[in-house]
């Protein structure tokens, strides 16, 4: 379980989603990087867990780790 820290004190939790379920919902192939686009555009989706997901991969993109 991902617990992180806030700076207001309040904790934020991160559910492990399904290995992939992003990656499928955009038929991106494996070893491919979903594209920024494509990612923007999930994050209006009607579905509130894809909206979580595609704002999650795109924060995480900005973490530089490689």
């Amino acid at each position: 379980m991902a617990t992180k820290r806030r700076k207001g004190g309040l904790n934020i939790h991160i559910k492990p989603s399904k290995q992939g379920s992003l990656r499928r919902a955009t038929k991106t192939k494996k070893g491919k990087n979903i594209p920024v686009s494509t990612l923007r555009r999930l994050k209006r989706s009607r579905s509130p867990a894809m909206r979580k997901k595609a704002n999650f991969a795109l924060n995480a993109r900005k973490w530089g780790h490689r």
